[in-house]
Order: C-alpha cells, then sequence, then structure tokens
C-alpha cells in the first residue's frame, strides 16, 4: 500500500468536506464516514512519521471569509482528541478526578472583560486567527455586558441557538433550500453577521466552559472557577464532578437525557478537576493534554436497503430516502434515512438488496453508516416521480443533487396540499406548507388519501424537527376530525381552477350532493348552473377526466364520511341576524365566520341593534360595550362553541 498517496487522497476527501460543511452549510458526507477517514489519516500518519501541511489533523475551524476585523488569539485555541469509549475516559483520568461536561454544538467564543465591562469577543476561528464579533456578543439573550468583577477576565464559552429557536427560525422561512441544515450553521451565520440586528433576532446563547484567566485570581480547581463564573452572572456549561470509578455511570446519565435537551450537543467534554496536574501535562501540535472529547458511541445495526425512495420538494429538489428493513435504535423502530443528496449516494456506492449499517446521528437522526456490499447499481432517475418531468444533476457547494426541470412540479404539490388541510377545505390543523414539504420529502405522502394514513408513520414524525409526541397526537386528532365533512369542502379541497368554496356549493347543490354525477358532469352541463362559466366548467371537466386524478378522489372518498350540506332555507338560523366581535378561535377570521352564516341563510351586521338576533363573542362575560348593549336588549351571547353547537346539534 503506497500511504503517502493514500495521506494525499485522504487529505483532499476530508478538506473538500470540511469546506463544505463549514464554509457553505453542505453536506457530502456522514459525520460517520468523515470520522472513519480522519481517523485513518492519524493512523498512517503515527505510522509513517509524515504529517502534510495541508492534513486537517493540524488545521482546525473555518476559514475566514467575512469583512469582520481579524485578531490572533493570544494562545492558540487546539481542538480536542476524542474517544468514544466510556471505558477509555476512565483509564485517561489515571486515578485523578475529573470535569465531566456538555459538548456543545455551536461556535466557540472568547470573551475579554476590563473594568468590568465586556470589552472584546472573538471567535475560534481557524484557532489562531478570529473574527471581531464584540458589537454581535452583546445582543446574545445572556451574556452579561457588565461584572462585579474589575479585573482582567478572558474565558471561552459556546454560542448555540436551542433547537426551539432554529425549529421556528427555519419554520418561517418558506424557500426549503434556504432553510438552515441545523442548529450550528445557523449559529455560525448568526454569530458573524456584519449587522448585529440580524444577531439579536438569532436568540443566540453562551455557555461558558473555560476561564482562560482572571487578573489577580488564583484558582486550583475547575470546579471553583465554573461556580466563580456563575456568581459573575454567566450561565456555565452543565457538569459533573467525575472520578474513574463514576465516569462511566455518569456518561450513560448525560446518554439518557441527549434526546430532549433544546441545546444541540455532539458528546461530552472530560477535563481534569486539579488544574495544575493538568497544565502540567502540555500539549501536542493539535491537542491539550488536560481535556478529551467523548463522542457517542453510535448503535448501529446491520439490515438490508430495499430501494431509494426519490421524492421531490417544492423547489425542485429530489431527495433521496433509505428505505430499508426496520430495526432498532435507541429505543425506537426505524426503517427510513435521508442519504441527503447524490454525492452521499455514490460515496455509499448504494444499490438495491445491498446490507448496509445504519445509526442514529447524535443519537437522534437516522443515518446509513456504512454499505457493506458496496454494489453501486443505483439507478439515478431520468424522470420525476412526481410529474415524469425530465430530471437533471446540479452540482452546488461541491455536492451533487437531483433535480426536476418542470417549473411546476414541486411548487404545485405542496401548494395543493396546503389547499387541501386549509381552514375551508378539509380543515386539519398542524399541517403547515413546511410541515406538509417535510412529510412529502420524507415519501410519507403521495396523494390526498395518504394524510389520512400518517399513522404509519409514527415513529418518524414524532421525532420530526418541530414536532414531537403531543404534537403528533394533535395532528392525528385533528385529521380524524376532518373525516367528517361535506362534499362542498372536497371538491373546493381539490384545487380545481376557478373553484371557490362558493363555487364549490353550487356545483354541489346542482346535483344534489352526489360525488359521482359531480365526478361525470359534462362541461355543457356544468355552465349551464348559474355563477359557473365556460372556463371554470371546462377546468372541473378536465380535472375528473384524468384517470389519475379519477382514481385519487375515489381513495379519498373511502376515507370520509359525508354528510349533507344543510341547505340555506332549511338551517336553523335561517333569517337571523348575527353581530361577530372579539377573537376566534376555530374559524381563520370574522369573514370566514361571516361567510359560513351566510351560507346557511343568515345575515351578520356590524352593531348590535333590537334587530340583532345573536352577538357572538367568546368572552361571554366580559364588560365591552357590545356584550352591555346586548344585556339591555336581552340578546343572547353565544361563544363559538355555542354558535356550532347551534349549527350543528347532532355533534
Amino acid at each position: 500500500m503506497d500511504h503517502s498517496k493514500r495521506m494525499k487522497e485522504l487529505i483532499e476527501v476530508l478538506n473538500r468536506a470540511s469546506k463544505a460543511y463549514y464554509q457553505e452549510n453542505t453536506e457530502i458526507m456522514s459525520n460517520l464516514e468523515y470520522d472513519a477517514l480522519y481517523d485513518e489519516l492519524a493512523e498512517l500518519e503515527k505510522q509513517t512519521g509524515i504529517v502534510m501541511a495541508s492534513s486537517p489533523t493540524i488545521h482546525v475551524g473555518y476559514e475566514l471569509l467575512t469583512e469582520l476585523p481579524r485578531e490572533s488569539h493570544a494562545s492558540p485555541m487546539l481542538s480536542l482528541d476524542k474517544t468514544k469509549s466510556a471505558s477509555e475516559l476512565r483509564s485517561w483520568l489515571n486515578g485523578h478526578e475529573g470535569i465531566l461536561s456538555w459538548k456543545l454544538d455551536g461556535l466557540t467564543i472568547v470573551l475579554t472583560y476590563r473594568g468590568g465591562r465586556l470589552e472584546k469577543a472573538v471567535t475560534r476561528g481557524n484557532g489562531e486567527v478570529g473574527e471581531v464579533i464584540t458589537s454581535n456578543a452583546k445582543t446574545f439573550v445572556n451574556v452579561p455586558l457588565q461584572i462585579a468583577f474589575r479585573g482582567e477576565l478572558v474565558l471561552r464559552g459556546e454560542a448555540v441557538i436551542p433547537y426551539s429557536t432554529f425549529n421556528r427560525i427555519n419554520h418561517e422561512i418558506e424557500d426549503v433550500d434556504a432553510r438552515y441544515k441545523n442548529p450550528r450553521n445557523l449559529c455560525s451565520g448568526s454569530v458573524r453577521q456584519l449587522n448585529s440586528e440580524i444577531t439579536a433576532a438569532r436568540g443566540v446563547h453562551f455557555y461558558a466552559f473555560n476561564l482562560v484567566s482572571a487578573e489577580g485570581m488564583e484558582f486550583i480547581s475547575r470546579e471553583k472557577q465554573f461556580e466563580w463564573l456563575a456568581g459573575q452572572g454567566f450561565d456555565v456549561v452543565e457538569h459533573v464532578k467525575v472520578t474513574p470509578e463514576t465516569v462511566e455511570k455518569e456518561v450513560l446519565k448525560f446518554a439518557e437525557r441527549i434526546s430532549d435537551m433544546d441545546v444541540p450537543s455532539d458528546g461530552l467534554v472530560l477535563i481534569y478537576e486539579d488544574i495544575a496536574y493538568g497544565n502540567s501535562l502540555g500539549r501536542t501540535a493539535k491537542f491539550p493534554r488536560d481535556s478529551i472529547a467523548f463522542k457517542w458511541a453510535d448503535e448501529t445495526a446491520e439490515t438490508t436497503l430495499r430501494y431509494v425512495e426519490w421524492s421531490a420538494s417544492r423547489t425542485g429538489l429530489i431527495n433521496p430516502v433509505a428505505v430499508f428493513d426496520p430495526v432498532q435504535l435507541e429505543g425506537t423502530t426505524v426503517s427510513r434515512a435521508s442519504v441527503h443528496n447524490l454525492s452521499i449516494v455514490e460515496s455509499l456506492a448504494l444499490g438495491e438488496g445491498d446490507r448496509i449499517t445504519v445509526y442514529k446521528a447524535n443519537m437522534i437522526i437516522p443515518q446509513i453508516a456504512e454499505n457493506l456490499t458496496g454494489s453501486a447499481s443505483l439507478k439515478i432517475p431520468e424522470i420525476c416521480p412526481v410529474c415524469g418531468g425530465k430530471t437533471e444533476i446540479r452540482t452546488v457547494n461541491e455536492a451533487k443533487s437531483l433535480y426536476c426541470t418542470n417549473p411546476a412540479c414541486a411548487a404545485k404539490k405542496i401548494k395543493s396540499l396546503a389547499l387541501f388541510v386549509s381552514r375551508d377545505a378539509m380543515n386539519i390543523d398542524g399541517l403547515s406548507e413546511a410541515t406538509l414539504e417535510k412529510l412529502t420529502a420524507a415519501g410519507m405522502i403521495h396523494s390526498f388519501a395518504d394524510l389520512y394514513h400518517l399513522d404509519r408513520y409514527r415513529e418518524q414524525i414524532v421525532e420530526m424537527e418541530g414536532m414531537g409526541e403531543k404534537s403528533y397526537e394533535k395532528l392525528m386528532a385533528s385529521i380524524d376530525r376532518s373525516r367528517k365533512t361535506t362534499i362542498s369542502r372536497v371538491i373546493y379541497s381539490l384545487g380545481m381552477e376557478g373553484v371557490g368554496p362558493a363555487t364549490a356549493r353550487l356545483i354541489c347543490g346542482y346535483f344534489d350532493q352526489d360525488p359521482e354525477r359531480i365526478a361525470s358532469a359534462a362541461a355543457e352541463e356544468l355552465v349551464s348552473i348559474e355563477g359557473i362559466g365556460p372556463v371554470t366548467a371546462a377546468a372541473v371537466e378536465s380535472y375528473f377526466s384524468s384517470p389519475a386524478n379519477l382514481e385519487a378522489y375515489h381513495a379519498l372518498l373511502e376515507e370520509l364520511r359525508l354528510e349533507k350540506e344543510v341547505k340555506a332555507e332549511e338551517s336553523v338560523i335561517a333569517g337571523k341576524i348575527f353581530v361577530i366581535t372579539g377573537s376566534l378561535n376555530h374559524y381563520a377570521n370574522r369573514n370566514a365566520l361571516k361567510a359560513e352564516i351566510e351560507q346557511l341563510g343568515g345575515k351578520v351586521t356590524g352593531s348590535v341593534t333590537s334587530k340583532t338576533d345573536y352577538l357572538i363573542n367568546n368572552d361571554v362575560t366580559s364588560g365591552s360595550s357590545k356584550n352591555k348593549k346586548a344585556r339591555e336588549l336581552q340578546i343572547p351571547i353565544l361563544s363559538e362553541d355555542d354558535f356550532i353547537a347551534m349549527i350543528h346539534p347532532e355533534n
């Protein structure tokens, strides 16, 4: 084996992956694969005694790309040696006490205080030179701008963005391709902004993990340093004192909590409690000897790859999702994993029927670890699985991805689903456009009827970012409630051109709410309905002329329990006059409630008079002017629930 040649290959691949990950927010290989290649390079360097100048084993962090001021660190900020063995931590302590803490996954920052005030904040950068981000650090949620200590204080900590904040920010970004891949990417971009107002809006937190120096102060233990920093107002990283006898047990306690952590973490850090002893050990070219990182030893399972599902997103990106025989990982059943892009598909040399190993990255996200077969026989689709349009491979930021060239394809699908679940259609709460995109990209939704079988993917949905057990249960309850509906809501939900809620009611009323008569209606008959024009009539006929649409329509009807729509003249509120005030819970807005009343033959006015029959106000006991007037005139005040019970007494 030519060790020198192999080392150069590894350096090129690792540096390319590192650049994509740190600078371009793109993954071209899994973390597990990166670690394996890195370890191989480190072992070869150890065997040969050769370390190339460009080796990632001696270069850490990102290159400086922004226009922020640069500053050299007083001492190099080294990365940590690492292990995945808890028993190795026991040996590493060598009879000494240590401090075990979370290894937070964000951006390392050095803070300097003088005269009790925050004077400077610098990023880790490449370990030797960082970027000055003082104005941005002053906007962090929990960084003290002033402390009691008046001497010079230098400390290090991790700037992070919690998962809850990350999910909220991503949810607000409509363009899926513009969303952040993970909290670390978002944090890095937020901390290194040229405009501190943007940083302030991102909800960055800071957790101190190392006191570099405090003028005139001397500490003999790390625990005392943490206590002192906390007394100055800093949030310090959660930690616990350990001995060789207790360290493995404490690692397990941390591991049990990782899935519920709101703050991103990619492992643990162990440092000697005795500061003098730790300092006496010195350092290597890259690692300090007083501390070590523990990375989770990912539980892996071997299984068979059955196929790769290609799921189109709203932007045209076609995501590969590996579907394999179910396996147990970290206490849950897993049968699917995103492969991210074609670069990773190629690096894994995937093929149907291959034996693969899978794991959960950071004990949360299912990933393929290794392909034991490596057949590389997987065929990349030449047509879009959704619309049949031509696909093309594009390389963006070093990563190859598959796209549908039909500009209307993915966007139409997501918007169609968004209309389907909207209030005036099937009224399914909990399915925002962002959530629909996630479910569609994961291959869970291909047709409207699929929404009624999302319970098949319970575990995957619960583990999705922004979801969880409660959100899942609420979603399932909302889906089940939507099964009981009217044919006019169904017709509107299909998204045919020109068919709004009112038009749908006209069509359904004409055909006596018969689903089959509606589906088989010709344009000539539809245009005879008062209020239906030739364009809308042609659109309805065209929609149901498609065998695929007709099949999807019938599949949907199988999931529903249609109830007859009450005609306006037969409604209990026909001829009644209503006034609406206050906020609403069930209806999207007052116009939606007004439309419901008018559809049932009622009328809505703006003020309470002697002619008013009902006032609708969810705060029935309030002392508002309209409530007072209604009481004076002995007019009933209804909540939304009262109103719904009135028009649907059978419910």
